[in-house]
């Protein structure tokens, strides 16, 4: 019963004829803005994704400049 009820779902989706499958590409990119939005917005604490990523950047390149990586 859930199947049939995707399966109707899907077929009524918007531009079937002329995209074929790629007609729900835009709720992916919808799905990916949202998540970079929060990833650049979001905070916990004072840290967010990138300046935690940064951070780890930075002690990456010390790494190799002082040659502690193995």
């Amino acid at each position: 019963m859930q199947s049939q009820t995707l399966r109707y779902v899907l077929d009524k989706w918007p531009g079937k004829k002329y995209l074929g499958i790629y007609r729900f590409l835009p709720i992916f990119f919808g799905l990916g803005a949202a998540l970079e939005f929060s990833m650049i917005n979001w905070k916990v604490g004072s840290t967010n994704f990138y300046t935690t990523y940064k951070k780890r950047q930075a002690e990456s390149l010390a790494r190799q400049a002082l040659g502690l990586d193995e």
